[in-house]
């Protein structure tokens, strides 16, 4: 039996699973064009129907999550929820009343479930999918951090562990702690949302003028340039505080809110950023050890979107009672309509390992892909062996090019893994400044990605064996003697966040490996096929779109090399 998982807020997207199988997953911004879209995810679920070959009425079981108060008044009238959109994005002109309209937000989402707020989110999600053809089925309501917890678990392929979420808010709290352990699972802990450490990384993105729920990224690369300073000395130290399992914040959303802003106002950005990644970098990690010490586990899964701070986590990872981690390559909202799938179906059978990859989305054929290239005369492109794509590619690389890649099919999650990529060589600080420049247009602190050969890791990373990192979830400090071959792909204190690549993605392992043959090292820098502020390309016309605005020189595409006659970087 097909299970489709849906959810349609911040993020919004569909999954499909069958038995064990993830089948598809995507996210309806791939389609829509505009990123983290928030409406109801049609695209996601029309196109997941469509690679299996099924119509709505096949589907018996569909799951959904999160009926807290405020997601159910954005379902009854979605122009709140295109409203703040806009808001947060900041599409519009400042409002008055900004602060004002922030302190609301905080004091909805912590109200939570409230009575008939899951029968009404469920009526009209019922509603929603009746429109789209849906018939005779099911419809399971899926707890927020449940469905968080549910992805990690069930695709980490841990017999036993501790599985950990962290987020701003979902149904009312911020945060759990889950034990899988001999095919059950079950929660034992929940984190109220007053003491969210989410909701305090989001409150510091806003407070240096960026995007709360999308900039957070920035924060954490900016602190990198700051000068460092002991925990002792920083002011926001005690803004949270961990007491065995609990996490505890000094203040509530809005009283914090205030503070921040205060602090901020006589402290440089750079600084005031090294002040928040150390104070969550100290939350986590005393967190995380007090769990596994308190359950007796050394296996532990991440999700929520705290865990997508790649730096915290590596503090995280260095405790000693850890063993082996992993965190959900998806670990935001946006990788919940998979987990509800996955919970619901745990619920009807009992399983609780799943295959599972990162390349999960759309496909085009090379006959799709030269129609499209077919229609723009400003285009040179030829067919190549799978042998010459990727030689012809190194051989690029090695001259100081980047190049736009599009292979197969779509990566699920917020990072490109080399099927949606643009990727040069790791040793030119110049090719990272043009890609900033012209191509990415976003800040300069913020680091490219390594991607790595699996055979490699401990010869290029300081590796210690806890898990290999398929999905750059990580963050490793880039051992000293390899950091002049790495010097497009680091933050400036020698950490990056590397993908580990093998025999999962055979097209860009080849790819890299070319690249150690020509330069000696399996090592490329990569960062994902999109301009700044927009989605990651999905489609063919996606990608001639990009190297057109951009006016890059080089695409390979599903087996097609392509030049750009207007191409000058």
């Amino acid at each position: 039996m097909y299970t489709l998982g849906i959810w349609d807020g911040h993020d919004s997207g569909a999954a499909l699973i069958e038995g064990n199988s993830v089948i598809f997953a995507a996210n309806e911004e791939r389609f829509t064009k505009r990123k983290l879209e928030v409406h109801f995810p049609i695209h996601s679920i029309n196109a997941a129907l469509k690679y299996a070959g099924l119509k709505p009425s096949d589907v018996e079981k569909v799951a959904f999550t999160t009926t807290e108060l405020t997601k159910t008044l954005e379902r009854a009238f979605p122009y709140m929820k295109e409203n703040y959109y806009q808001f947060r994005r900041r599409k519009q002109l400042r409002p008055r009343f900004e602060n004002a309209r922030h302190n609301l937000k905080y004091r909805m989402t912590s109200i939570g479930v409230v009575p008939f707020s899951t029968s009404i989110s469920k009526g009209i999600v019922a509603r929603n999918l009746r429109h789209m053809g849906f018939a005779k089925f099911k419809l399971d309501v899926v707890e927020h951090h449940t469905a968080h917890a549910a992805g990690a678990a069930f695709t980490s392929h841990m017999k036993n562990g501790a599985i950990i979420t962290l987020d701003g808010v979902g149904d009312g709290i911020c945060g759990s702690v889950n034990i899988l352990e001999n095919g059950e699972f079950t929660r034992k802990q929940s984190i109220s949302v007053r003491d969210s450490i989410g909701i305090f990384y989001e409150q510091v993105t806003n407070v240096l003028g960026m995007r709360e729920m999308e900039d957070e990224g920035k924060i954490m690369a900016m602190s990198c340039y700051s000068y460092p300073f002991p925990f002792e000395e920083n002011k926001l130290r005690d803004f949270f505080i961990v007491t065995g399992t609990l996490i505890r914040a000094k203040y509530g959303p809005t009283k914090q809110f205030e503070m921040l802003q205060r602090i901020a106002w006589q402290t440089p950005r750079e600084q005031f950023s090294y002040m928040a990644q150390q104070l969550i970098e100290n939350v986590m990690a005393k967190y995380v050890s007090n769990v596994l010490d308190r359950y007796s586990m050394s296996d532990v899964a991440f999700a929520g979107g705290v865990f997508a701070n790649v730096k915290a986590n590596m503090c995280v990872r260095n405790l000693e009672q850890l063993r082996h981690w992993y965190v959900f390559p998806h670990m935001g909202d946006g990788g919940i309509a998979l987990g509800s799938a996955l919970y619901s179906s745990y619920l009807e059978n009992g399983t609780t390992d799943y295959r599972f990859n990162a390349y999960l989305g759309n496909e085009y054929t090379k006959d799709e892909t030269l129609a499209v290239l077919k229609k723009d005369r400003s285009l040179i492109f030829q067919e190549e062996s799978p042998f010459d794509h990727t030689s012809h590619a190194a051989e690029l690389l090695g001259m100081g090019n980047y190049l736009l890649w599009f292979q197969g099919r779509m990566e699920y999650g917020p990072r490109a893994l080399g099927n949606r990529s643009i990727v040069a060589r790791s040793d030119q600080e110049e090719v990272k400044d043009r890609l900033n420049l012209y191509v990415k247009k976003r800040e300069w602190f913020q680091p490219f990605a390594p991607s790595v050969l699996e055979d490699d890791v401990g010869r290029i990373v300081e590796y210690d064996g806890k898990g290999l990192d398929k999905y750059m979830t990580m963050a490793y400090m880039v051992k000293k003697e390899m950091r002049e071959h790495a010097k497009s792909v680091m933050h400036i204190d020698g950490s990056a966040r590397p993908q580990m690549v093998g025999e999962e993605n055979l097209i860009y392992m080849n790819l890299i490996r070319k690249v150690k043959g020509r330069m000696g090292n399996g090592i490329v820098m990569n960062t994902s096929f999109n301009i700044h502020g927009y989605p990651i390309v999905m489609e063919p016309g996606d990608a001639v779109g990009v190297l057109k605005a951009t006016k890059s020189k080089y695409l390979f595409i599903n087996g097609i090399f392509v030049t750009n006659r207007a191409g000058v970087y």
